[in-house]
This record gives structure tokens, C-alpha cells and sequence, in this order.
């Protein structure tokens, strides 16, 4: 009997294992074949599915690379830095310090203003899309990357603070009070004992900035008019024109280039990703 239920047990594993297999396949089937396709010719890449090239080749690299403009992709990179990194140290610092405000003191009001805070998640974007564009155009911050990321160094984005409130309240206050107890005040229990603890909800919550930002497109759109301040994201839409056949084995290519910053960083902070995701649902 006991030999029988390890069969059958063994065998759902094996089916449940192969249909994971199976789909997992067919979704990154994409992300492989674009990848393949990097190293085609313009030719191949309409005349054979298979994401193997025949041929391959790395001229697209070196062709995108160029780019159509005086500058090279490295330069777009640098851009895109210029605007992921303070974005993402404003985001961090601006969030930890409203949700540890939110989540262990009470003051008036609160409730209200945490309901503000919540209702803000549900306000699409593009409803504040041109109000938030008079007002940086008034300020002159046009084609600069200064609307990009000043508005996340005052905890604009409701759901990382929301997140880290939720992680906050598994976090047992022992250790807060015994340093209190020590002599140690508000910031100094924020940085010495907080912090540390809500490493993996702030890696969280960097790694979802530097994600959404390396592929905003339309943020730079509107606020960006010059080539040369281009981030990444706007510079593959230079490689495409009405005008001329598209090379797209460049375009691939420096796609190819663009997705990998993110998907290495991502592979890198997996670990405290989930952590700080899951632990920061598991409260409320």
C-alpha cells in the first residue's frame, strides 16, 4: 500500500513538474528567441522562427552600439543611471522614513492622512500627467532629469510606503524600546535597529524602482526633448524610422542590451526580493 501511494505521488510529481516545464518554456520562449535573434541577420530573422541563427553574427551589436546619433548606447546607459540612481536612494530613504512615521507613532490625524495615502494608489497617473507638467515647466526643469526623480525623494509612490508599513508591523518592538531604554532616540533607533531589520523590504523596493524606471518610456518622453539626454529607453526608439526599412537585429540587440541590467540586478537581490515581499504581505 505504502509502495503504491509513493508511485502515485511520484508520478503527480512527475506531471506537475512537466506541465511547469512546459509552460515555463512557452513564456520565456519570447525572451529566448530574442535573444537568438540579436545574433541574426536582418534576413534570417523573417525567414526562420527557430531562435538559433544559422549564421550568427554580432554585427547588430556593433551596428546598435553606434547608434544613428552622435553619441553611443554607453552614453543612453549613463543617462539612464543619472535618473535610476537618486530615484532610487530618494524612493528608499523617503519611504522608510513616512512608513516607520505611520507605522509606530500616533499623532492626529493619522488615520486620515493614511487614508489619503491609500486613496493615492488608486489615482491613475495620467490624471496628474499635466498638472505635474505646468508645475515643472513653471520651475524650468524641463529637459532635465530633475522631474524624474525629485517628486520620489518626498515619498510620492503610496505603495512602497504601504509596503514597508506592513513589513514594519511583523517587526517586534523589543528591540526598539530596549534601545530607547539605552538612551538612544528616534533616528538613531530608525538607523541602528530598524533599518537593518527591513533590509529586505528596502531591497525590495529598490529593486522595483530600478526595474520600473530602466523601463519607463513615457516619463522621459515628456519631459526629455533633447537626443542627448536620452535614457536607454528612449534611445531604442531612435533605432526605428518611418522612413527606411528597420534594422532589426539591431534594435534586438540593443534591447537584448537594455533588459540585462535588470535582469542581472533582479538574479543578484532574488533572495531579499521575496523575502520582502512576502513578509510584507503577511500583516496588515
Amino acid at each position: 500500500m505504502e509502495l503504491k501511494l509513493k508511485r502515485q505521488e511520484r508520478r503527480g510529481a512527475i506531471i506537475r513538474y512537466t506541465i511547469l516545464t512546459v509552460m515555463g518554456l512557452i513564456m520565456l520562449y519570447p525572451l529566448i528567441w530574442m535573444v537568438g535573434a540579436s545574433f541574426k541577420t536582418n534576413a534570417e530573422i523573417f525567414s526562420s522562427p527557430w531562435f538559433f541563427p544559422k549564421e550568427p553574427t554580432v554585427q547588430g551589436y556593433i551596428d546598435g552600439w553606434k547608434t544613428s546619433t552622435p553619441y553611443t548606447f554607453g552614453h543612453f546607459f549613463l543617462n539612464s543611471l543619472y535618473i535610476v540612481i537618486p530615484k532610487m536612494i530618494g524612493t528608499a530613504i523617503s519611504s522608510v522614513i513616512v512608513a516607520y512615521g505611520f507605522a509606530r507613532f500616533e499623532f492626529p490625524g493619522k488615520k486620515i492622512l493614511f487614508g489619503i495615502l491609500i486613496a493615492t494608489l488608486l489615482l491613475p497617473d495620467v490624471v496628474t500627467r499635466i498638472p505635474q507638467y505646468l508645475l515643472f515647466r513653471e520651475l524650468g526643469w524641463l529637459d532635465t532629469y530633475l522631474p524624474l526623480f525629485v517628486p520620489q525623494w518626498f515619498a510620492m509612490e503610496a505603495f512602497f510606503v504601504f509596503m514597508l508599513i506592513q513589513f514594519m508591523r511583523s517587526i517586534p518592538r523589543d528591540m526598539e524600546e530596549a534601545a530607547r531604554v539605552d538612551g538612544a532616540n528616534t533616528l538613531q533607533v530608525l538607523w541602528y535597529i530598524v533599518v537593518p531589520m527591513m533590509r529586505p523590504a528596502i531591497i525590495s523596493v529598490c529593486l522595483f524602482v530600478f526595474m520600473w524606471t530602466m523601463n519607463d518610456f513615457l516619463g522621459p518622453l515628456i519631459y526629455i526633448s533633447s537626443v542627448e539626454n536620452y535614457p536607454v529607453s528612449l534611445a531604442l526608439k531612435l533605432s526605428i524610422d518611418a522612413t527606411e526599412a528597420f534594422a532589426w537585429n539591431q534594435i534586438l540587440a540593443m534591447t537584448v542590451l537594455a533588459l540585462t541590467p535588470s535582469l542581472v540586478v533582479f538574479f543578484i537581490a532574488q533572495k531579499y526580493f521575496i523575502d520582502g515581499i512576502s513578509t510584507g504581505g503577511v500583516k496588515g
